[in-house]
């Protein structure tokens, strides 16, 4: 909703645009602060992982309470009794998904790192093999 630019990604301008539609105006600094916290491949905006991530250390207890993404977090709970049975539904009902695509994604990134691991330690066999045979045309 708040991805004006369609590109999959908030960045600072939506950011701060979001946070003023949520009744959380943010200064500059503390705007990218917020993008600074959960970007983890640092380019300076928000994946939807990322924007899950808010959602993760909130729950941890690992934001400050006077951050930014602590007040999005805390802005983005429902109230059942102003959104009703059936607000709340769908609430929850993004937030399971939401909270399986994290899923999806970190299991896809623990796969990508075991490939890594796998195609180093290939690697470093072949080397090693290569040594060998060469010691055996040295002599």
């Amino acid at each position: 909703r708040y991805d004006a630019g369609k590109d999959g990604f908030i960045d600072l301008m939506e950011l701060k645009l979001m946070m003023e539609k949520l009744g959380a105006p943010q200064t500059h600094l503390g705007l990218k602060n917020m993008i600074k916290e959960v970007d983890e491949d640092l380019d300076s905006k928000l994946s939807f992982r990322e924007f899950l991530l808010i959602f993760r250390k909130a729950a941890a207890g690992e934001l400050q309470e006077d951050s930014g993404l602590h007040a999005l977090a805390r802005l983005s709970e429902i109230d059942v009794s102003t959104e009703g049975v059936k607000g709340a539904k769908s609430f929850f009902e993004a937030k399971v998904q939401a909270i399986h695509d994290a899923t999806r994604f970190e299991e896809e990134i623990k796969a990508e790192q075991e490939e890594k691991k796998k195609q180093a330690e290939e690697l470093k066999q072949r080397k090693a093999a290569f040594k060998e045979l060469q010691s055996t045309f040295k002599q």
